[in-house]
This record gives C-alpha cells, structure tokens and sequence, in this order.
C-alpha cells in the first residue's frame, strides 16, 4: 500500500525562495568577510608605515620585502612589524573571548572583564613587579597569564559549587564577586608600595609598543589553541542561545559547552592581556557589530569578530601615532573613546538581545 503525498502550489514557490534567500545572505556575509578582510590588511600596511618617524610609503615597501639591515630596514622590520602582528593576535583574542562571553552568558554587555580574567591578569603583574621584581614586558606576560588563568579557574569552580552545574547567573556572580577581591588586592599593593605602582601604570593603560617578536612567540600557542577551541563551538553555542533545557534536547551537554568555552576564554582574554594590557571596549562593541552585520548565527559572528576587532584595535593604534605626534597616545586610551560612542550608538539603535 503506498501512501501519495501532495505538495500545494504555494509550498513549490515557498521553498525555492526560502532557499535563495538564504543563499543569498550567505553570499553577501562572505563578501562582506572579504571586505573586512582587505580592511585588516589596509590597516596592517598603515600601522607598517605611519609612525613616529616618517618614512616615504615606497620606502617602506621596498623594505618590508627586501631588508637590506638600512636604519630604515630595522625600523619597519625590528619594531613596527612586530607591533602589527601583536596588534593582529590581540584583537582577534578580544574580539572572540568578547563575542564568546556573550554567548556563553546570554549577556550582551558581557566581556572579558565580567569574569574577572582581566582583573587576574593585573594581580598577576602586581605580584610580579611588588614581591618578585619583575621590571620588562616579557616577564609580566608568563605573571599574567597565571593571574588570568587561576582567577578563571576560581571563577568557575565558585558558580559550579553546589549541586547544580554552572549557569550564566552564578558564573556572573561569582565573576563580580572575584572582580572584587581582585580590585582591592591590587590597590591595596600598589597604594603600599610607590615604586610597583610607578611601573604598573605603565603597563595597565593598555599597549602596542615596546613588546617584540619575544611576546608574540609566548602568546602565539595560547591564542591558536583558545581560537580553535571557540570557532570549533560554534554550532552548539548557536542551540545554547535557545536555553539550556531545549540545548539538552537537542542532544547538546551544556555543561561541557561552558567548561570549554570558559577555557577558550581564560586563554584568548589571558594571553592578550598579558601581552598588552587591559584594553577596553573592544571584546564588548565589535561582537554587537558583528551581529548588527550577520544577525545571531555564532558561526558567522564569532568571524567576524575575529577580523573585525584587530581592524579596531590596529587603527586605533595609528590613530593614536597620528594624534600623538611626535609621541603617541597608546593604544587603551583611543579604543575608549572609539568604543563608548559605538558601543552607544548601538544601544540607541537597536535592542541590545542576543536573538
């Protein structure tokens, strides 16, 4: 016995064009990817050229492919390529940890801070330059990291305690909570000991430059592996949005979800702060960004987020050689003032949800 189905009219018009339109905004998302794209690369030539010290653009470019060991040759390839490139894995560790803690929490005005990691990292400095007296860059990146990584730790293991797993309601709680502690441990360091302060506000105001290849070669594997892990979380952040009980029904463990996705976090947010400072704004507006562009699909927002956020970061870096000259305004300061306004803009534009 066979069963005939039928298929209405408007049934055979609704699924062609349900099908080219999602055809076509997946279309219009990977131009606008390549658009981005070529935006980064726009700013990583700016920020190889404009500097403290001017130097022709065709000078420039002969270098950059041909070193020839010129004054010229030392100062594009021993300082400015080196800022780039950390201006690169920077960015793209804030804007994913950003676009991540949102989806995690289910909190669009989350960021890497809402956990404490930030906070982390600048105790781990402080410990660094107070008790050990640890004086360069390289040194408070390894103190950081620590930090980073036994705040996120504490964080978790705080909103899971008890019978149930960890919510986004416990974990922003006990994220607030270690923010806290960690806030009045580094004042009450610094406001004992002049000489940790002096050097410590160097570090905390957020920058680019005087870090080297040395910096890069120690954040690179931690940033390479918190990307892998939050680009591979994609697809079930995409049914966590939808709570966790229809996540569960769908076959999702919500409780290893956010175990991994906190460990993609403490990673990406750990290293770049270690590595540059605390840099505000970025990991909070450009997920919004990224969202207002490609609507709620993390696959596509977690993306973007990676490009668009060094775009952020790198030109703020120019802007700040531009305004600053013959100094520069670093880097933490012009991501503030570029941030707030957009990440206001926005608010005023439209509802801040995650759906």
């Amino acid at each position: 016995m066979s069963v005939e189905t039928r298929t209405t009219p408007d049934e055979k018009v609704i699924a062609p064009v349900v099908g080219r339109t999602g055809r076509t905004a997946n279309t219009l998302r990977s131009l606008g990817l390549l658009a981005t794209l070529g935006a980064l690369v726009l700013v990583g030539l700016l920020s190889v050229w404009v500097g403290t010290r001017g130097i022709p653009f065709s000078a420039t470019w002969s270098v950059l492919w041909h070193p020839d060991g010129s004054e010229t040759s030392i100062i594009i390839h021993d300082y400015r390529i080196p800022r780039t490139l950390l201006g690169l894995l920077v960015g793209m560790a804030l804007g994913l940890s950003g676009a991540l803690m949102q989806a995690l929490t289910r909190n669009p005005l989350a960021d890497p801070g809402l956990l404490g990691i930030s906070l982390g990292a600048s105790a781990g400095v402080v410990v660094a330059i107070a008790f050990l007296g640890v004086g360069s860059v390289l040194g408070y990146v390894w103190f950081a990291f620590l930090g980073a990584a036994v705040a996120s730790v504490a964080v978790y293991l705080l909103g899971s305690s008890g019978r149930t797993l960890a919510t986004p309601d416990r974990l922003v709680v006990a994220g607030a909570a270690m923010t806290a502690v960690l806030y009045a441990f580094n004042s009450a360091v610094l406001l004992l000991n002049p000489r940790a302060f002096d050097q410590y506000r160097f570090w905390t105001v957020g920058s680019l430059s005087g870090r080297y290849y040395d910096v890069i070669y120690v954040i690179l594997p931690f940033i390479a592996v918190g990307l892998l892990i939050a680009l591979g979380l994609a697809p079930s952040l995409n049914a966590l949005a939808m709570g966790d009980q229809i996540g569960r029904a769908l076959g999702l463990n919500v409780g290893r979800t956010r175990a991994l996705g906190a460990v993609a976090v403490m990673l990406l947010c750990g290293a770049a702060t270690a590595a540059a400072g605390p840099i505000g704004f970025v990991g909070l507006a450009v997920p919004h960004v990224a969202r207002f562009v490609v609507g709620p699909d993390q696959r596509w927002v977690l993306t973007y987020s990676m490009l668009l956020a060094p775009v952020l970061l790198i030109g703020s870096d120019v802007l700040g050689r531009v305004l600053g000259a013959p100094g520069e305004i670093q880097v933490g300061i012009i991501t503030a003032f570029l941030g707030a306004p957009l990440f206001i803009a926005l608010c005023r534009r439209r509802k801040l949800v995650m759906l």
